[in-house]
């Protein structure tokens, strides 16, 4: 897909502060993923909505500072900027209390917007940003567009309903889930299976999807692509948490792979990228590239 030329994406969805106990950072999975892939090579827009605030402003400048575009940022008169309050338990690992509504919930499409997808490689969307029916409105009419689609599963109860995963999952090209999350909703279409792999087959024959990724936290990663299972076991790391970690890893792997690598190398590389965000404090660490190498040199 790249023809020689930096892979040209849009990421839609919620933008905003994670609020932790000492200190509050960008975020927001498709952010997440928006920032790893323009530190990977590519073109990246951010299609999302900030309150007329400092916190949106701020926002802005930052995303800015950091090379997305931002023209598809736009801004909300009546909703405040996300907000998101983060706990961490002992582990490092992650509960979110998501602030609504927020302006993120109330995505109005301009015309810089839907230019982009129609000229990108591919967009990114996730199931968080469709809990309200503007912004989900929008997306919808951004799947219309002819462009490779990778869903970003990211459940947080109570903002989901499978009959509006489905839909989402049938607008995909490529499906990322965790663990659970590929289990329960499996579960929800009846799966018979038990194993990852098995359901992972499952979800393809009950979508139109070509390829999908499973996230296994420490215990690396699976991959179906192309009709073929690839796996990695992981990376030993000492986690500080798992803010946006797998948002890394699926900015990793659909670099990757639409960069046309070789999907075992895709998913090492990704894989390797994950762990170094959980690794560092925070969604966005910088990564360098050696620290990356020298990482999937280990043995598991």
């Amino acid at each position: 897909m790249k023809n020689g030329k930096s892979l040209k994406a849009a990421a839609y969805g919620e933008v905003l502060w994670d609020v932790f106990e000492n200190e509050k950072k960008i975020g927001g999975a498709p952010l997440n993923v928006a920032l790893r892939m323009k530190t990977l090579g590519c073109e990246v827009a951010m299609i999302s909505c900030v309150g007329n605030d400092e916190d949106g402003k701020a926002i802005i400048n930052q995303v800015k500072s950091l090379g997305l575009e931002t023209d598809t940022i736009v801004v909300a008169e009546d909703f405040p900027t996300g907000l998101v309050n983060v706990t961490l338990n002992e582990r490092g690992s992650a509960s979110y209390e998501i602030n609504y509504p927020s302006a993120w919930d109330k995505i109005v499409l301009n015309d810089s917007a839907r230019k982009t997808v129609e000229e990108v490689d591919v967009l990114i969307y996730g199931s968080l940003v469709c809990r309200d029916v503007i912004s989900r409105n929008a997306l919808e009419e951004l799947l219309k567009i002819n462009v490779y689609k990778v869903f970003d599963v990211n459940l947080r109860k109570p903002h989901y309903s499978y009959e509006i995963l489905n839909q989402l999952m049938q607008s995909a090209n490529f499906i990322k889930f965790n663990d659970e999350e590929l289990l329960e909703i499996a579960s929800a279409l009846n799966s018979p299976f038990d194993t990852l792999e098995e359901n992972m087959y499952f979800i393809l024959e009950k979508t139109k999807a070509e390829a999908m990724c499973v996230t296994k936290g420490k215990h690396g990663a699976l991959l179906l692509w192309k009709g073929q299972i690839y796996e990695n076991e992981g990376y030993p790391v000492k986690v500080a948490d798992t803010v946006g970690a797998g948002d890394s890893f699926l900015a990793a792997l659909i670099t990757s792979l639409l960069n046309e690598n070789e999907p075992q190398k895709a998913i090492d590389f990704a894989c390797a990228v994950g762990a170094l965000v959980a690794e560092a404090p925070g969604a966005n660490p910088n990564i360098s590239n050696s620290k990356i190498e020298d990482l999937m040199m280990k043995k598991v």
